[in-house]
């Protein structure tokens, strides 16, 4: 198949990216290399994927990679109605796994437009570009803020999620109803994918893991929010990605639906404690953390707690990486990383 992976230089889209190319699919991965953080650390995974810098800088261009015959890439904003319609005319994707969206809930109390520019007039065009080019289905990231506020866990998609507290959550929600008036309108299947706090090598520098890391490493404190009554559904990038491939693999089973439309909770289907994740970080480091306690922060949440019965059901979808055997893997890229 011949799949486009936007958001292809971040965390999540890299690494969908190689898994894709493992398994011999066509890829043109798609990334506006914006600078929410170091974008040294997303040309070093394009890098990883034979996509070099001084190409990946070029806007609205094609280049191929030097590793990977199947592997292309194109710097480019989903919000550009001009040359994202005709790279969809060209390229004829059989796939579409829209991946790219501003990111991080409490910078979007910092840069709204940021917020409103990518998740929802990118994924409007998205959504054009897919119902306009045959694409067959449309697989896309949400996220676990959808639920806000919700006290009920575990949380599960048939659970209400009409009170977002933060506008990233609004836009992901957005996203959702945008998704499912297209797959009514036009029979575009499309499949979102609410994830939970992923976690693992080459992740993002504003995520936990990395400035936990980071910061008991360089022998500052960490910033304990919430005084630390705080619980994550915290997923390894790996069972995320397996999770992902599984859906843009299958026989979608939305097309057998009359309105061909599904979403997911994709995570690792428990609750981890936000101190007990910090602790395994000590214990792997050999370094007690020096501990800033902190009250909670605007937008965020209590809880999260993935129900992914849905998902092991339709695609068998099985999260088995324990919790301290991801963080090791995560420390040890840190470590060669940043060496």
């Amino acid at each position: 198949m011949k799949i486009l992976v936007t958001g292809a230089a971040g965390f999540i889209g890299f690494h969908v990216c190689k898994s894709l190319l493992e398994k011999k699919h066509e890829v043109v991965g798609l990334d506006n290399i914006n600078d929410y953080y170091d974008t040294r650390l997303k040309f070093d995974r394009l890098k990883e994927l034979g996509i070099q810098e001084e190409q990946a800088k070029n806007e609205n261009l094609r280049v191929q990679s030097v590793t990977h015959i199947n592997f292309s890439f194109v710097r480019m904003v989903l919000e550009d109605r001009k040359n994202l319609p005709e790279l969809f005319k060209t390229e004829s994707f059989d796939i579409v796994c829209n991946l790219a969206a501003q990111a991080g809930v409490r910078y979007s109390l910092e840069n709204p437009e940021a917020y409103i520019d990518s998740n929802l007039v990118g994924f409007l065009n998205i959504l054009e570009a897919s119902r306009h080019n045959n694409i067959k289905h449309l697989v896309y990231a949400s996220s676990s803020s959808v639920y806000g506020a919700n006290e009920k866990v575990p949380f599960e998609t048939k659970d209400r999620v009409d009170n977002p507290v933060s506008l990233y959550a609004a836009t992901k929600k957005s996203n959702e109803l945008m998704a499912h008036t297209y797959s009514h309108l036009f029979n575009l299947p499309t499949t979102g994918l609410r994830f939970f706090t992923v976690y693992g090598p080459w992740g993002r520098p504003d995520m936990a893991m990395f400035l936990f890391t980071d910061s008991i490493l360089n022998d500052r404190p960490i910033k304990v929010f919430n005084n630390g009554q705080l619980e994550r559904d915290f997923t390894y990038i790996d069972d995320i990605v397996e999770g992902v491939t599984k859906i843009i693999e299958s026989e979608t089973t939305n097309q057998k639906k009359e309105v061909p439309y599904k979403v997911y909770n994709i995570g690792n289907n428990q609750s981890i404690k936000l101190m007990d994740f910090i602790q395994s970080i000590e214990e792997c480091l050999g370094i007690e953390a020096k501990k800033n306690m902190l009250p909670m922060q605007p937008g965020d949440v209590i809880r999260t707690w993935a129900d992914v019965n849905d998902l092991i059901t339709d695609y068998g979808y099985s999260p088995n990486t324990p919790v301290k055997e991801g963080i090791a893997h995560f420390i040890d890229w840190y470590k060669n990383y940043y060496s």
